[in-house]
């Protein structure tokens, strides 16, 4: 009797789902509420490259993270638009994407590479999005020509 393969976590069906962008300033206002009401139903704040949460934050903790980091977005993202935050369902979010404007490269995909939100607010359990999501085949490539081999 042959294993059946593990099916992907939850976690990561949910982060290659489909989402919906906030692009106006005012769309992240009106998100930030709506998560702020919602602070208490257990939610996981993954910085991704960090360790991995293993536990959910308290509501305190989570209105602290989401105050902190749209103060931080509005910062270093001086643009008249958002457009790096994205989330599953704006009326009852449970998985929400935000893009580090420091590191946005092509935050959609259109240049063919793939660039990892700086945090994932998620209702279920993070896994390493690192290594989950590995570097694209020319990505490897190109580190494979620099250094001769893999590594």
């Amino acid at each position: 009797m042959s294993a059946q393969p593990a099916s992907e976590p939850e976690f990561l069906q949910r982060f290659q789902a489909g989402s919906t962008g906030m692009l106006y300033w005012s769309d992240l206002d009106a998100l930030w509420a709506r998560l702020r009401e919602r602070a208490d139903e257990h939610w996981y704040v993954y910085a991704v490259g960090d360790a991995v949460p293993q536990a959910p934050v308290s509501a305190e903790d989570f209105r602290r993270f989401l105050e902190e980091v749209d103060r931080l977005l509005r910062q270093d993202h001086d643009e008249d638009y958002c457009g790096i935050v994205y989330v599953d369902d704006r009326e009852a979010p449970s998985f929400v994407k935000i893009f580090d404007p420091n590191n946005l490269g092509s935050s959609c995909g259109s240049s063919g590479l793939r660039v990892l939100p700086g945090w994932v607010l998620s209702q279920v359990p993070p896994v390493d999005l690192e290594a989950a999501m590995p570097p694209t085949g020319s990505r490897r490539r190109w580190w494979q020509r620099l250094f001769g081999g893999a590594r």
